[in-house]
């Protein structure tokens, strides 16, 4: 059974740096277009960052160019987002999504993924 769980989240301070993880169990994730989306309280789901199957594209919303950046360890079957100079903006619930394709690019859009985790909310605040 596909499953993806989110984990790292918490309350940091404006400037601050979190490092989301997401485990991945029940495939093989090498076949898989990796992504980060986020929901903010009375918003819709946006598109954070992705990542090609080979690592070697990676596409991110304006909003966290130069400070958030997506990784793949495909060997431990974990994604990751690093995440500096947070912004209260930046609050919101985190998620893990995968799709499994043969295409070499990915789409920051949440209707381009197959499979969710359930989240884990990150709360920048002073």
């Amino acid at each position: 059974q596909l499953q993806l769980v989110e984990s790292g989240g918490g309350l940091v301070q404006p400037g601050g740096s979190l490092r989301l993880s997401c485990a991945a169990s029940g495939f093989t994730l090498d076949y898989y277009v990796i992504g980060w989306f986020r929901q903010a309280p009375g918003k819709e789901r946006e598109g954070v960052s992705c990542m090609s199957r080979s690592g070697g594209f990676t596409n991110y919303a304006d909003s966290v160019k130069g400070r958030f950046t997506i990784s793949r360890d495909n060997a431990k079957k974990t994604v990751y987002l690093q995440m500096n100079s947070l912004k209260p903006e930046d609050t919101g619930i985190y998620y893990c999504a995968a799709r499994r394709t043969v295409q070499a690019l990915c789409v920051l859009s949440p209707s381009g993924m197959a499979d969710w985790g359930k989240g884990t909310l990150v709360t920048v605040s002073s």
